[in-house]
């Protein structure tokens, strides 16, 4: 992967975790950041799983991919929460 593959996965990782954080219901008690390193992980896996797909690379936008990612971030996104919120003490 080149530096521009790395810089476009952190920009679109961003992105990525703030979709996800959106789709799971409710309000979640984590930091934004802890969103944003969510949604660039789920970003750089969800490729991984699209390319071991097959369909990390078509015409126009990547939609499967794109979903992957989504998904990926949601399920991040519970888990932090759950084990975030188990953390802090109120």
């Amino acid at each position: 992967m080149a530096v521009t593959g790395i810089i476009s996965a952190i920009i679109i990782g961003l992105i990525i975790g703030a979709l996800g954080r959106l789709v799971v219901p409710g309000r979640q008690s984590i930091p934004i950041w802890l969103t944003m390193v969510i949604g660039i992980i789920a970003a750089l896996i969800g490729t991984a799983i699209a390319g071991a797909l097959g369909v990390a690379d078509t015409r126009g936008i990547d939609w499967i991919e794109l979903v992957i990612q989504v998904v990926l971030a949601a399920v991040g996104v519970i888990l932090a929460v759950s084990l975030y919120g188990r953390r802090r003490i109120d």
